[in-house]
């Protein structure tokens, strides 16, 4: 049995991922912050085969999928997430997005700042460095030469491990990229997150990360 996805987030990359990890074959959950029902209509025609939950069922899930804009990550609850493996797809961006102090003034990695404020679930970062409508196009089967790899980065070796297969699921090789600082040579404007890679190039620029 695959486990039931809950993606926190029902923006671009949130309803992408859903409509790819029901493709995939798992049960899928999306929330947002406004009630189930005001989302439901939105969810049927967005991601058919998904299911609009409340946060709290979302964040239940076997494994849950942060897609929500990174400056509102306090609006997530610690509780709900306890014990959870979550994976952080958010980015700070701040030419995009916008300067915010509590990435700023912080020499962690956002996903470690993100990690924090959770406490107790097992935080891993990756599919960050997708984009939206590239997880739905650059799916590859296992084997295939061409097929596009995604870096994995968590302290938990266990809720790596899980990710790592929900990726393989969704159609891209998993690249271990270390403890979940190792997050940082992934984030907005380095190599990987400006580029599509296989999985020997994408080892070889997480060996390396200042690599071109």
């Amino acid at each position: 049995m695959h486990p039931t996805i809950g993606i926190l987030g029902a923006g671009r990359v949130g309803t992408a991922l859903a409509r790819q990890a029901v493709k995939a074959g798992y049960r899928v959950r999306i929330a947002t912050a406004q009630p189930a029902a005001d989302i439901e209509l939105l969810v049927n025609i967005v991601t058919p085969g998904a299911e609009a939950v409340e946060a709290s069922e979302a964040a239940a899930s076997d494994l849950v999928i942060m897609a929500i804009p990174l400056h509102k990550y306090r609006t997530l609850s610690p509780a709900d997430l306890t014990g959870k493996v979550v994976i952080d797809a958010m980015n700070y961006w701040a030419p995009v997005d916008g300067v915010h102090d509590d990435f700023e003034a912080d020499a962690r990695t956002s996903s470690e700042v993100v990690a924090a404020f959770l406490g107790g679930s097992h935080v891993v970062k990756s599919l960050n460095h997708i984009g939206y409508h590239e997880m739905e196009e650059d799916d590859r089967p296992a084997g295939d030469a061409s097929r596009r790899a995604l870096a994995v980065a968590g302290d938990d070796p266990a809720a790596k491990e899980l990710v790592q297969r929900f990726i393989d699921r969704l159609g891209y090789d998993a690249v271990d990229a270390g403890p979940l600082a190792a997050g940082r040579a992934f984030q907005p404007a380095t190599a990987i997150f400006t580029g599509s890679y296989t999985a020997p190039e994408l080892h070889a620029l997480v060996r390396h990360p200042l690599a071109a």
